[in-house]
């Protein structure tokens, strides 16, 4: 892979103020993002890139290669929780299988973000319809979580586990305040197409990368709070959150190849197969798999596979699209 990817990736300034993060809790720093700030960032970013998507897809409508980005993006978050799950149960219990899956095969808003920045700085493009297929990507999995608690969950006594209630599952899947906002910006951004998006632009576009800085300054310096915890989970599950993102990257670079998708759309479908939730689903898991221990699955997602992707995953998967697309 040409060291040039790697540069260009890791000195963009949003990735340098992770770095930075990360850094400050290294040297012991007193650095800090007051509450309740990180959650603004939050909720501007997924309120950005759905108001931007949702103009780009205004603008494209749906054709047959927009319905393909889409299904196939469906058919990843369907695909990496199961084959996950089997992996997983070589060495961990059902419940925690079930969650370290879950949380592989929904996606991270932000490392989707960053790998736009990416691609806008290497001058690649990309359909904003992707923002619909991340949409799409994140609920299947805590779905198919909790199918399996119902199928392979036991009691404490070893017995199958009461009847699911799949009211509260859907909810939780459909209604968490990732996917609502996501979705609900992402309808705005159809609804009022050009006009809308001009008249958003200065704050959710020309702002973008500051408010990005902002969040992944926090980001570092939560991940390398969390890098403690990584001794509890053994080189296995290290092991898993380093290799299973290049498997689940290449796995929908071969998906994406087949179908033809374009270069940028390939990538970003690579890089959101590749990446782990570290807020919806745990939030989900924590909620509905209270047997599952947190302390094994946030910090897999969050100080190895965060860091990982956006600053190697990155330009790797592209390394694979290049290689390929030419």
């Amino acid at each position: 892979m040409d060291i040039d990817l790697i540069l260009q990736n890791i000195l963009n300034p949003p990735i340098l103020f992770f770095l930075l993060g990360m850094l400050a809790v290294f040297l012991k720093s007193d650095l800090s993002i007051p509450q309740p700030l990180p959650k603004l960032f939050s909720l501007y970013l997924l309120i950005a890139i759905g108001l931007h998507g949702g103009y780009e897809l205004s603008k494209s409508g749906l054709d047959v290669n927009i319905l393909k980005a889409l299904l196939l993006a469906i058919f990843m978050a369907i695909l990496v929780p199961i084959y996950s799950y089997f992996i997983l149960k070589i060495k961990l219990d059902t419940y925690n299988s079930i969650a370290v899956a879950a949380t592989y095969g929904s996606i991270s808003a932000v490392t989707f973000i960053t790998g736009i920045t990416y691609l806008q700085t290497i001058g690649v493009e990309y359909g904003g319809y992707m923002v619909a297929a991340m949409t799409l990507m994140e609920s299947p999995a805590i779905v198919i979580g909790l199918v399996f608690v119902a199928i392979f969950g036991r009691d404490a006594n070893g017995e199958k586990k009461e009847k699911t209630d799949w009211n509260e599952i859907l909810r939780e899947a459909f209604l968490n305040p990732s996917v609502f906002l996501l979705v609900g910006a992402l309808i705005i951004g159809i609804l009022t197409g050009e006009k809308g998006w001009t008249s958003m632009e200065p704050l959710f576009g020309t702002l973008f990368k500051g408010f990005l800085a902002f969040f992944l300054l926090d980001m570092g310096l939560v991940a390398a709070r969390k890098i403690h915890e990584l001794k509890k989970v053994g080189f296995f599950l290290i092991a898993f959150a380093l290799i299973m993102p290049i498997v689940n990257a290449s796995v929908a670079v071969g998906f994406a190849y087949f179908f033809e998708l374009s270069k940028g759309d390939a990538f970003l479908l690579a890089l959101l197969s590749g990446s782990a939730s570290y807020i919806a689903v745990p939030a989900a898991m924590r909620l509905s798999v209270p047997q599952a221990n947190p302390g094994i699955y946030l910090p897999l997602s969050l100080a190895i596979t965060f860091p990982f992707n956006i600053s190697l995953g990155i330009p790797l998967y592209y390394f694979f699209i290049n290689t390929l697309w030419g």
